[in-house]
């Protein structure tokens, strides 16, 4: 059976930060929380490319800007269907949920903060049980201060 995780944790000054950032920005933030727990889908299934690719829509439309919906939404349905098929609650299926709720912050910026939820659950879900809660706290004090220095860098 799988370990419980709630993606409802207290977000609040998380929130905060995410609604004084811009769009790009935010992006920027959901691929690299999305990026770092990669690993755990790709070991897994490394013949896989859905998520990454989903992660490789993102950085590009944060380069150049350019918005194709068809795209985005391919890249963000492909990613989930992935999630899908690596089966039960496990930290693989968690990762492919953050890489496909990190494109869709193209469309919407807000699902940035999905994105990170799914890589907390990531986090949690790999780690040894007596550990998950302090892996977690570690990885969204990283996300948080993750966020202030890319808002600061595109501040300057």
């Amino acid at each position: 059976m799988a370990r419980e995780f709630s993606l409802t944790y207290d977000i609040g000054p998380m929130l905060d930060l995410v609604g004084k950032t811009d769009h790009k920005t935010l992006a920027a933030w959901a691929a690299d929380c999305a990026g770092r727990v990669m690993p755990y889908f790709e070991e897994k299934y490394p013949d896989d490319p859905r998520p990454g690719m989903a992660l490789e829509a993102l950085r590009a439309w944060i380069r150049s800007g350019i918005f194709r919906m068809a795209d985005i939404r391919r890249a963000s349905l492909d990613a989930h269907a992935a999630a899908r098929e690596a089966g039960g609650d496990n930290a693989a299926r968690s990762a492919a949920r953050a890489a496909g709720q990190a494109v869709a912050t193209t469309h919407v910026p807000t699902h940035s903060v999905a994105a990170a939820g799914y890589a907390l659950q990531a986090v949690y879900r790999a780690s040894d049980p007596s550990l998950a809660n302090a892996a977690v706290a570690k990885e969204r004090d990283w996300q948080y201060r993750h966020l202030l220095g890319l808002m600061e860098k595109s501040a300057s």
